[in-house]
């Protein structure tokens, strides 16, 4: 099996390493095509406004100064031999449940897998941040996603359709289980925090205040706070069917 590794963390992230320990449990054919630096919240992106610069950091490692879609694209045009058998997204530092899908460049590694017609999953675990610090346990889903991904690759995918893997925050003997899920949906809550520089000018941070509104039992958000592993595929098809047949009578 070969695999292709990228992230949106960038190619220094602790979470790439960890997904690399996961990939060499399934095959020795690995390669790592990730961003040079942080590209959290790109969603799926495409650089089209300069040139991208390829870096070898290792043997069949690369850094591109792209998001994880152009990572996706560069590995499986340009510098594999022949596509993956899989392409691994992540791991992420955090969850990639709800509405944060949509944001997550992690995911977008995946969904440009998914259009390029490979199997693609994307990997995020989940953590908690105490004293100015995130606290990221590693090792839950590097000894738990290698079967789980084994079990998936059984599975044909349909067409344009990923997995979207995500890890609770807690040690391994604390989880309470893997479970198939939908996505949840969260409060929006991105607000705009304004502060001034030395000079007095102001600049803005994105902030988030969002809260969970009930979500049905099998929400990808659900499973994650009573410490289940979520499994949630995710179909590229944007259609509204339902509001697609209430528009044919007006039109």
């Amino acid at each position: 099996m070969k695999i292709l590794i990228t992230n949106d963390d960038g190619i220094n992230a602790p979470g790439l390493v960890s997904a690399e320990k996961i990939a060499r449990q399934l095959t020795d054919d690995v390669t790592i095509v990730a961003p040079e630096t942080d590209q959290s919240g790109v969603a799926h992106s495409l650089t089209l406004s300069h040139p991208l610069r390829l870096r070898k950091v290792g043997d069949k490692k690369f850094a591109i100064n792209g998001t994880p879609t152009d990572c996706a694209i560069m590995g499986v045009r340009e510098i594999m031999d022949s596509p993956p058998d899989l392409i691994l997204s992540g791991v992420n530092s955090g969850q990639n449940i709800g509405d944060d899908v949509i944001y997550s460049g992690t995911v977008a590694g995946a969904i440009e897998g998914a259009l390029l017609g490979v199997k693609s999953i994307a990997l995020s675990q989940a953590y908690n941040f105490a004293e100015g610090t995130r606290h990221v346990k590693w090792g839950t889903c590097e000894a738990l996603a290698p079967e789980i991904i084994n079990k998936l690759m059984s599975q044909e995918f349909p067409e344009k359709t990923l997995v979207n893997v995500n890890f609770p925050n807690c040690d391994v003997e604390e989880i309470d289980g893997t479970q198939i899920t939908g996505q949840g949906s969260f409060n929006h809550g991105l607000f705009m925090e304004k502060r001034h520089d030395g000079r007095g000018f102001p600049y803005y941070w994105i902030k988030f205040g969002r809260e969970v509104p009930n979500q049905q039992a099998d929400s990808d958000i659900t499973a994650i706070l009573e410490k289940r592993i979520s499994i949630s595929p995710l179909k590229l098809d944007l259609t509204d069917m339902q509001f697609k047949d209430a528009l044919k009578g007006m039109f």
